[in-house]
């Protein structure tokens, strides 16, 4: 991380922002990690755990594309891994997980959404259990019309 700091630094980057919610341990942790080295750590989404329905909600209104990746399955069905972060996917969470996964119930991958000058195609491969975790592997997806 600090090889990447001196970096950005030399690069005239004056800040660094992260899209944590609400946890205060990880906030400070960043913070720290930052303090000195010439980046202001950000955090443009910062809210409240009671806030996170709304926000994902909006972030799929506004357009936002995403994919669960990873579950944890002591706080999340594997079934989970490998679907769109949707609507509907909310509307099945279980009551005690929080609907951005703060609480690393799960990990999600962007693809596509209005700050993307395209869709990132691909396809949803093996899902696996590994170290734990339920992962979704993601293929580059192939043209279909040269295969």
């Amino acid at each position: 991380m600090r090889a990447v700091v001196h970096q950005a630094v030399l690069k005239g980057i004056s800040r660094f922002a992260f899209g944590d919610l609400y946890l205060e341990d990880v906030r400070r942790y960043r913070e720290q990690q930052l303090a000195g080295t010439g980046l202001d750590p950000i955090f443009p989404v910062w809210t409240t755990p009671d806030a996170t329905s709304y926000l994902a909600i909006q972030i799929i209104q506004e357009g936002m594309q995403a994919v669960l990746t990873c579950v944890d399955p002591q706080k999340l069905a594997p079934e989970f891994v490998g679907r769109e972060f949707d609507l509907q996917l909310l509307a099945e969470l279980p009551a005690n997980i929080d609907a951005c996964g703060e609480q690393g119930e799960f990990h999600t991958f962007c693809f596509a959404g209005p700050i993307f000058s395209r869709k990132i195609e691909f396809d949803v491969g093996e899902i696996i259990e590994r170290d734990g975790f339920w992962f979704a592997d993601l293929l580059p997806e192939l043209d279909r019309g040269n295969a």
